[in-house]
Order: C-alpha cells, then sequence, then structure tokens
C-alpha cells in the first residue's frame, strides 16, 4: 500500500477520520484544496488506484468523489479524469446528502448559454406583451384561446390539424390524468395497462379507488392479443399506455401493433388513454393513437420531458367539444386551471420557435448521454433507445432489485427499482435516468459505480460478522 501512495498525486490521510469514510474523504480534498495542497487544475487519482491505495471499496471512493462534486470541489473530464476546480467564493459548506439522483427522470441540461439566455428573454418579453393582466387576471379553465392554439401547433407534427375546441390545457400530465380517469371511470371500475406502468397513473387510480389490471408486455411493448384476453375476460372500461419511448422499458409500439390495439378497443368499446409524454423525442415518430382513432383517444402531451419540468402545462386532446366539456367540469373540481403565466410561458416559446430549439438541444444532449452508457455498460442487459433519456437495466442472477439499489445509494447513486411500476410480480431490474445527472462527468462516475457492482457478486461485499 505504501507504493501505491508513494506513486499517486494525492492520497487523504484517514487514519483518525470518524463517521463514513466517504464523507472523510471528501472533507480531506477540501481541507487540501482551501490550503493550498491541491491546487485548481490538480488531477486526482483514478478512483480505482485510490481505493487499491486506501485499502477500501471502489464504491466507497466512488461516493466520496460524487460528495466533493456536488459540493463543487471537483469537476469530471470526459476521457481525462478527475479535477479540482478553482476554489468558489463560500466554499466549504458540507452535505451529507451527496447523492447522484437517477430516480428522477428529467431531460438532461444542455450546455448552449445562448439558448439558455433565449428561455429567460422570451419570459421577460411577457411583460411587454401581455402586461399585468397575465399576473392578476383567472383564465378560462380548459385555457385561454392562444394557449389552445399554441397546444396545437405544437402538437401539429405528430396529430396534424387538431381544434382549439378539443385542446384543453391542464396543470401537468397527472392533473390530465386526475380529469380524464374521474371522468372516464369511478370507484369500483376496472382500467388496464402495461404491465409495467407510470407510477403516477397508480397514484391516481389508486385515489379515485379504480383497479388497475396488467397487460403483458414484451420488447416492442403492449402484446395486442393480451389485451384482448383482458378486455374480453375482465371488460376494463379503460386501456392508459405510453406507446412511444415507454417509462420504464423504452420501448415504442410498432405501427402494426398501434392499429390492432386500437380495433381491439373499438370492439370492446374501450376508451384509450394515451400519455404521450416522450412522444417529441424521437425525430421521426411513429403516428401517436390519436393520429389513428381521434374519436376514441385522450391524448395526453405534457411539456415536462421534452421542453421543461417547471411550466407544469399539458396538452390534453379530447375526441370531441362535448368530451371537453365534461373534461373541464372536471379540471374545474380538482384544481380550478393551469398556471396562466406558465401556460403564457409555453404559448411564447412555442411562437418564437424557442420551444423548438429546446426540443433539439435535449435530443442531441440525450444523444451523448445514450453514448456514454454504450461505452461504459456493454455487457450489461439494458433496454434503451438512442433517443430516450432513460433506460431499464435487468439486473443478471446473482443481484435482487432491492440489494442492487441499496448498494448503489450506499455508492452515491439512487435509482428506482421494479416495484414502482410493476401491476403484478416485479422483474429484477432497475430504472435509470440520464438527464437527473447535473453533467456528463457525473453520469459517467455512476454509470462506472454501476458497471463495477454488476460484475461483483453481493455475497462478496457483504460485511456482517
Amino acid at each position: 500500500m505504501a507504493g501505491n501512495r508513494e506513486r499517486l498525486s494525492w492520497v487523504p490521510m484517514l487514519g483518525k477520520a470518524r463517521g463514513p469514510r466517504y464523507l472523510a474523504i471528501a472533507d480531506q480534498i477540501a481541507a487540501d484544496s482551501a490550503a493550498g495542497r491541491l491546487p485548481a487544475g490538480t488531477r486526482l487519482p483514478p478512483q480505482r488506484a485510490l481505493a487499491a491505495a486506501l485499502g477500501i471499496d471502489f464504491t466507497t471512493v466512488s461516493r466520496a468523489y460524487n460528495e466533493a462534486r456536488r459540493r463543487g470541489l471537483i469537476e469530471g473530464r470526459v476521457g481525462q479524469g478527475t479535477y479540482v476546480r478553482a476554489r468558489p467564493r463560500g466554499a466549504g459548506r458540507s452535505s451529507s446528502a451527496g447523492l447522484v439522483d437517477m430516480s428522477m427522470n428529467l431531460p438532461p441540461l444542455f450546455d448552449d448559454p445562448a439558448l439558455a439566455e433565449r428561455l429567460w428573454r422570451d419570459i421577460a418579453d411577457l411583460q411587454h406583451e401581455q402586461g399585468l393582466a397575465v399576473l392578476m387576471r383567472y383564465q378560462p379553465v380548459g385555457g385561454a384561446r392562444q394557449d389552445r392554439a399554441a397546444g396545437a401547433a405544437w402538437l401539429k407534427p405528430r396529430l396534424g390539424e387538431v381544434s382549439p375546441e378539443r385542446l384543453l390545457v391542464c396543470p401537468g400530465a397527472q392533473g390530465a390524468l386526475l380529469a380524464v380517469l374521474g371522468t372516464l371511470a369511478t370507484k369500483g371500475d376496472r382500467i388496464c395497462a402495461e404491465a409495467l406502468t407510470y407510477p403516477g397513473l397508480r397514484s391516481v387510480a389508486a385515489y379515485l379507488g379504480i383497479e388497475v389490471l396488467g397487460v403483458a408486455m414484451d420488447e416492442e411493448g403492449l402484446v395486442p392479443e393480451a389485451f384482448e384476453a383482458v378486455c374480453r375476460e375482465q371488460r376494463p372500461k379503460v386501456l392508459y399506455c405510453n406507446p412511444t419511448l415507454h417509462n420504464p422499458t423504452t420501448a415504442t409500439l410498432p405501427l402494426k401493433r398501434r392499429e390492432a390495439i386500437v380495433a381491439i378497443a373499438r370492439r370492446y368499446g374501450v376508451a384509450i388513454i394515451e400519455d404521450d409524454a416522450y412522444g417529441a423525442l424521437p425525430a421521426a415518430p411513429v403516428p401517436p393513437f390519436a393520429a389513428l382513432a381521434p374519436d376514441l383517444v385522450y391524448h395526453v402531451a405534457g411539456l415536462a420531458k421534452c421542453l421543461s419540468p417547471a411550466l407544469r402545462i399539458a396538452y390534453l386532446v379530447v375526441p370531441n367539444p362535448i368530451a371537453a366539456g365534461r373534461l373541464e367540469s372536471a379540471i374545474r373540481a380538482t384544481v380550478g386551471m393551469a398556471s396562466p403565466l406558465s401556460a403564457a410561458i409555453a404559448t411564447r416559446w412555442i411562437g418564437e420557435g424557442t420551444a423548438q430549439a429546446v426540443l433539439t438541444a435535449i435530443r442531441g444532449e440525450a444523444g451523448r448521454r445514450q453514448k456514454l452508457v454504450a461505452a461504459s455498460l456493454p455487457g450489461a442487459d439494458v433496454l434503451t433507445d438512442r433517443e430516450s433519456f432513460h433506460l431499464w437495466l435487468r439486473l443478471p442472477a446473482h443481484w435482487n432489485r432491492g440489494e442492487f439499489a441499496a448498494r448503489l445509494r450506499a455508492a452515491g447513486t439512487s435509482v428506482v427499482a421494479s416495484d414502482a411500476f410493476a401491476l403484478s410480480e416485479p422483474p429484477e431490474a432497475v430504472r435509470l435516468g440520464l438527464g437527473a445527472p447535473e453533467t456528463k462527468a457525473d453520469l459517467q462516475g455512476s454509470l462506472d459505480v454501476i458497471s463495477d457492482l454488476l460484475a461483483q457478486s453481493p455475497a462478496a461485499l457483504n460485511l456482517v460478522v
């Protein structure tokens, strides 16, 4: 070990450190940086080399580097290593959290200062365009006409022409789901969804007292024959589905399956709720259900994944104006209305072309992060899509999902186990959100930990004596 210490550029002294070792290492980086023993620009030792020098687990060092990165002490440079950052004014405050949170499925932050400035400039311009009214007046429950028209323009590349009378502006996709489910089903009714489904759907259904039946899936998504069997035997009122870049598996239903599912839904009188959260991401999307059967489908198109989670705006396209009136009543009874300010920002961004520029930037950054995944997890059982920013990791036989997620969390990375999505027996798998890590270096550090854990046996990491 002494030889390793001599060869490394820096090794922390942990002999008398109290508390978790990963925090002690991060604290030592902070102290040596403040004292000038680690000047800005110093390249820190590779994580495996430092773990060997200290005689500790690789995951402990990885968590320490993640913690130091969260404090702004160091930065990772893809392909180059980890370097000490210039000490920011007011630095030195410690955080015991230090997690790279890959449990949240967020669009990745893009590195385009000019576009970021454009976003804020468009918001500021609302003052001159709409004045005080946007801040001091209520708006129609389903959205002002100009906001509905903007939503129709945003959806036109995928849905074609949509009358503003069939489109409602909702307070996020969750608000839209609450309104639609509360209108189409009542307590004690049954609906169906993919066997692995969006946790938010499960929450709304539980709140309304509606039973959700799981429909079998394969790697292309929902299986039409399984859907028909559920319709024949259980008579559900609604099919909820996430057909494009499915959450959590990233599967995209082929056109033939969509057509088959529409035919089955018509035959059994089942309405379709299409959650198209990721529908804007593919450059060449498969036609949505709402384009194939506009008279049957309630299409929910949130802006959180393709534009900004902060807006909490979703466009809900319904079969006809009568349905729109019913949904307006449901929105009024539950949340009142979508935020007029958020709706006005979305309308401005769409009208000025800023929204399309952001979508393009998100697509580009998602592609770059997918390349890191391909390079870091080449032998893993991964389901993903080059246009998505999440992936489904199926675990090898020697790992179970609970222990794998716990070990990752101990190493500084949080993921979601399959239990959150499963309507029946959960598979041994976890979902990773590639957009949540702030930088690609943060993502790379977590992918390194994941790769290392997959290669190990849980028994070899057990410290119980």
